[in-house]
């Protein structure tokens, strides 16, 4: 059984297929991670995440679009790609940010039929003992 990734493990994963510039595939994915996550995670294990299986599937429409390279001095063409980079985060980071907002409706509808109040939902966290060792 594949090693199970850690929220941070993913978030690494996904920035890099935020920059990935060559042909993508699942092997090349994870052959790059290795050095990024000190270990070489197979197919399976990153397909069972959805933020790294939806950033795979974008980074592959978008390779699929890529412009024509416009000729550009390296310090500027440094510039561009850092850009690029950044966009493309921001739009993932959108498309996951939807996601989560529709999440939050399906709570508020079944906390709704299921009578929760907001001031049930607003609680505060219960606090943790931590000198108690039992």
């Amino acid at each position: 059984m594949g090693k199970h990734l850690s929220d941070y493990d993913i978030e690494r994963v996904v920035e890099l297929l935020d920059g990935w510039q060559d042909k993508l595939t699942w092997d090349a994915l994870c052959q790059a991670c290795g050095p990024v996550l000190k270990t070489e995670p197979s197919r399976q294990t990153l397909y069972r995440y959805p933020r790294v299986k939806n950033a795979f599937q974008q980074t592959k429409e978008r390779l699929k679009h890529v412009e024509e390279e416009i000729k550009l001095p390296p310090s500027m063409k440094v510039a561009a790609e850092r850009i690029a980079r950044l966009e493309r985060e921001n739009e993932r980071l959108k498309r996951e940010n939807f996601g989560l907002l529709e999440q939050f409706v399906v709570w508020q509808y079944n906390a709704y039929v299921h009578g929760l109040s907001e001031s049930d939902l607003n609680k505060a966290l219960p606090s943790i003992d931590r000198g108690n060792t039992t």
